[in-house]
């Protein structure tokens, strides 16, 4: 069974939705742990609480370079078991640009959530991008993680409609119901090796 490593640096909400379906037999990984950047997050409780280990690499004054702080976060990796042969770690909320050596190192085997219908709206404020656009329709992507910003093949989208009274805090919250039920699922297919990437293009059998 493959290990699962999470990193965080809040509530991590979708850490939780991906843990709760673990934990109801939805998804044949074992949840190894989840890592945090900042030791206050308030999904390290939360994960706690689901049994699963916590560990803290705290980013806030670390004087090195990002690689050196990646180096860090593989070497807990690797402790839990979650390697590139036999580990898939997700991005759940996790505020930092991780270094292409980690993406190197973990390659097609690192997971993240944009809540956008990717290639549009990528990087931060990605709700706010598409209703100042007028964007008639949005969403969320969960694509692997490459060297760019959000630029990684494409695994699972779903569409959220953009209503005309809609504010960035409505939207945001539309979207991440979606993100809540596509995330877990694209886990789900990568346990069960159900996921073939050639070039850009993801096959999902």
């Amino acid at each position: 069974m493959l290990n699962l490593g999470i990193l965080i640096s809040g509530r991590g909400s979708n850490m939780e939705s991906i843990l709760k379906s673990i934990k109801k037999k939805k998804i044949p990984i074992n949840p190894a742990v989840v890592i945090s950047n900042k030791p206050d997050a308030k999904g390290l409780k939360i994960a706690q609480k689901l049994g699963v280990d916590i560990e803290v690499v705290e980013s806030k004054g670390f004087k090195g370079s990002r690689a050196e702080y990646d180096k860090k976060i593989i070497s807990v990796l690797t402790k839990y078991g979650v390697t590139p042969r036999n580990g898939l770690v997700c991005l759940a909320g996790f505020m930092r640009i991780i270094s292409p050596e980690f993406v190197k190192k973990y390659k097609n085997r690192i997971i993240n959530i944009h809540p956008a219908l990717l290639p549009s709206f990528p990087g931060l404020d990605a709700q706010k991008q598409a209703l100042e656009y007028g964007a008639k329709f949005s969403g969320c992507t969960v694509h692997f993680v490459d060297a760019g910003m959000d630029t990684g093949p494409v695994i699972i989208q779903s569409i959220v409609k953009v209503k005309e009274n809609d504010t960035e805090k409505s939207l945001s919250k539309r979207i991440l119901k979606e993100e809540h039920r596509i995330y877990p699922e694209a886990v789900n297919l990568f346990a069960r090796k159900k996921i073939k990437v050639t070039d850009r293009r993801t096959k999902i059998s």
